[in-house]
């Protein structure tokens, strides 16, 4: 085991965390998502008014879960305008940069546990450059389908609507003991992109009535992903308490 350890285990992480790994996992990632993407039958729902959001308000607020990051990125158009977002500073967050950028999404280096006031400035400084910006609120770690107050905060200082966004595809493998339960989709199937009408969060409102729009924020973030999962036939991913138990879920 200690020979395992110091001769294998240990070489072979740095090996993968270093810069030329990382890109090249990034571009095997990328091109699995576009294959994915390509030959999978898709049903979208507000993705065109998304579209549509973005131009009226001069950018918007994406919210997406963790466990959902995967291949929603396919679906972006650059030429819509700039979307920026949110990825740790960790050697995960720079693979998932990397795969962002190829779809045309710039990444702004931080997290809540890594480097958050200048993620924050950076975010800040793209929606009022008339940016969208994406938010994954459950991450880094979790727990898993909760959500903070920080997209909410952007919400009330620029005026511009979150949009909760998800995705399930029929086939594809959950991977259980991962914190986010990641979905991982498979080629040739058939899938769901779905997102929400506009939620606008009013500036000057108490604490009390921050937290009810906070959980009717997070209440449709996991309603639409849920019933993505429900409308192919597949048993919903549910949001976690943060103890590694499914937390009780109104429908």
């Amino acid at each position: 085991m200690t020979f395992y350890k110091k001769y294998i285990k240990k070489p072979l992480r740095k090996l993968v965390q270093s810069a030329p790994a990382i890109w090249l996992i990034s571009q095997l990632i990328y091109g699995y998502a576009k294959l994915v993407g390509r030959t999978t039958r898709w049903k979208l729902d507000g993705v065109d008014r998304f579209y549509r959001l973005s131009e009226q308000n001069d950018g918007v607020i994406l919210l997406i879960w963790h466990g959902r990051a995967l291949m929603l990125p396919y679906f972006w158009k650059p030429q819509s305008g700039s979307l920026y977002a949110l990825v740790s500073l960790h050697h995960d967050g720079r693979m998932i940069a990397g795969l962002l950028e190829r779809f045309g999404i710039k990444t702004i280096g931080g997290s809540s546990n890594e480097n958050a006031v200048g993620g924050a400035v950076g975010l800040m400084h793209a929606v009022r450059q008339k940016a969208s910006i994406c938010i994954i609120p459950d991450g880094p770690r979790g727990p898993r389908m909760h959500l903070g107050n920080s997209p909410l905060y952007y919400a009330q200082k620029t005026g511009k609507p979150i949009v909760c966004a998800s995705y399930s595809i029929k086939k594809a493998h959950i991977i259980a003991k991962a914190w986010d339960k990641m979905m991982i989709p498979f080629p040739f199937s058939e899938g769901i992109c779905r997102l929400s009408e506009p939620i606008f969060i009013p500036d000057g409102i108490n604490n009390k009535e921050l937290e009810k729009y906070r959980q009717t924020v997070e209440q449709k973030l996991n309603e639409i992903s849920i019933s993505c999962d429900k409308e192919l036939g597949l048993t919903p991913v549910l949001p976690d308490d943060g103890t590694g138990k499914r937390k009780k879920y109104r429908q």
